[in-house]
């Protein structure tokens, strides 16, 4: 299997840690089997946390148990400062800083179950798919 760089969206993630028995959770480990590097940001890591600890009795986690999964999420990625900002560009604002670092990182992959959200992202070279897509290139 060859490795490759991709954006996580946090939707992915939350799926991943809701249910061990998804295209989700295999996206996951393959990332702490280092199989797959994710691109993270400062404002990428914090919506990760928010969405987490706002859910974590739906996840079934302890504060203390989502800080380590931020933690070793941080080790296995690449970390990127985005300089620019071209806000709003995609019909959802919340996403645009996704957008912005799969551009200034040069990632060409965000994984995401919102396709439609990142309409447009082609016109930056970026493309978007669900992990069950990502999992069969990746076969």
């Amino acid at each position: 299997m060859k490795g490759i760089n991709i954006i996580l969206d946090t939707n992915v993630l939350y799926a991943g840690l809701y249910s061990s028995s998804g295209a989700s959770y295999k996206v996951l480990r393959l990332i702490e089997k280092e199989k797959i590097k994710i691109g993270l940001s400062t404002a990428l890591l914090f919506e990760y946390e928010d969405v987490l600890k706002r859910n974590e009795f739906i996840l079934k986690l302890s504060v203390r148990e989502i800080e380590q999964i931020l933690d070793n999420l941080c080790k296995l990625s690449n970390h990127y400062k985005i300089y620019f900002l071209w806000r709003p560009y995609l019909s959802d604002p919340k996403d645009d800083h996704i957008l912005e670092l799969a551009v200034v990182s040069g990632i060409k992959t965000i994984v995401t179950y919102n396709i439609k959200d990142f309409s447009g992202s082609n016109k930056f070279g970026v493309r978007v798919i669900t992990p069950k897509m990502l999992l069969e290139e990746l076969k």
